[in-house]
């Protein structure tokens, strides 16, 4: 059993919507170097890896894959 099922349809879009915008601002964050991170190769990966799976996220819940 899926444990999205006993959530309302409204429930788990503004949780959508909410988890693609963390995603996109803590990967912000990150390739902006905000937390002083030595490795800044690093930091840009992460971030990039970040901001792109909040894309991808984003784009599933307009689709309605979620």
């Amino acid at each position: 059993m899926n444990g999205n099922e006993n959530m309302p349809k409204s429930g788990r879009l503004i949780f959508g919507i909410f988890m693609v915008i963390v995603y996109v601002a803590v990967g912000l964050l990150f390739i902006f170097d905000v937390f002083n991170i030595d490795n800044v190769a690093v930091s840009a990966v992460v971030g990039g890896i970040l901001c792109a799976y909040g894309l991808w996220r984003g784009y599933r819940l307009y689709r309605g894959w979620n």
